[in-house]
C-alpha cells in the first residue's frame, strides 16, 4: 500500500458520494433530446389544457423567458402560492440554488446546489416556499432560463414575487465548489 507525506496523510479525505438529500417537492424530470445531422430538438411538455403532463397537478399559466450575463447572480425569489418549472437549453450553464423555507417541512433549512443545462435537458419543478436562485457560470456569454408558472405575474397586492438578499445563505453558496 502507498505511504504519502505526512503533510499529504494529514489533509487526506475521501469525498462524499451519497445521494444529497432533495427538498421535498422539488422534482427533476430528465427530457428527452432528439438529434439528427441538421440538429436537435427538445419536447418541453404536452399541455392538455394548461395542465403539464409530465408534471402531475401543474397547470401552466404563463411562460417566461430570462437572460443572466456572465457570471451574472439572480436571487433569491420566493412565493406563497407560486410553483416554478425551470429549464435551461443544453447550451448554457446556471448554477441552480435552492433552500427550503418552509416552517414545518420535513426539509426545512435543507439546501440544494446543482447546474442545468451543460449538455442536459431536464425540468426542475420548484414548490412555494422554496427560496430559489440561479448564476451564470459562463465568463464569456450569456445563459438563459426558461420558465413556466402557474399563478401570473402581478404588480398589485396579488404580487406573490418576494425576495431574500442574494448572500442570505452565505456568499459562498455561489462559488464552484472545489476538490
Amino acid at each position: 500500500m502507498t505511504q504519502f507525506s505526512p503533510e499529504a496523510e494529514r489533509r487526506y479525505f475521501k469525498q462524499d458520494y451519497t445521494p444529497k438529500r432533495r427538498i421535498e417537492g422539488v422534482e427533476i424530470v430528465e427530457l428527452k433530446r432528439f438529434h439528427d445531422d441538421g440538429g436537435a430538438m427538445t419536447e418541453l411538455g404536452r399541455l392538455d389544457q394548461g395542465l403539464h403532463k409530465q408534471l402531475p397537478g401543474f397547470v401552466v399559466r404563463q411562460v417566461n423567458y430570462s437572460i443572466l450575463e456572465p457570471l451574472a447572480i439572480k436571487a433569491f425569489h420566493m412565493h406563497r402560492r407560486q410553483t416554478d418549472v425551470w429549464f435551461v437549453p443544453p447550451s448554457d450553464k446556471l448554477l441552480l440554488v435552492l433552500a427550503d423555507v418552509r416552517t414545518g417541512s420535513p426539509t426545512e433549512g435543507q439546501i440544494m446546489r446543482f447546474v442545468l443545462g451543460d449538455s442536459t435537458s431536464r425540468l426542475v419543478r420548484i414548490p412555494p416556499g422554496v427560496a430559489h436562485g440561479c448564476r451564470n457560470l459562463r465568463t464569456a456569454s450569456s445563459s438563459a432560463i426558461l420558465y413556466f408558472v402557474d399563478v401570473q405575474f402581478s404588480t398589485d397586492e396579488q404580487c406573490d414575487e418576494g425576495r431574500l438578499p442574494w448572500d442570505h445563505f452565505g456568499a459562498q453558496i455561489w462559488e464552484t465548489e472545489r476538490g
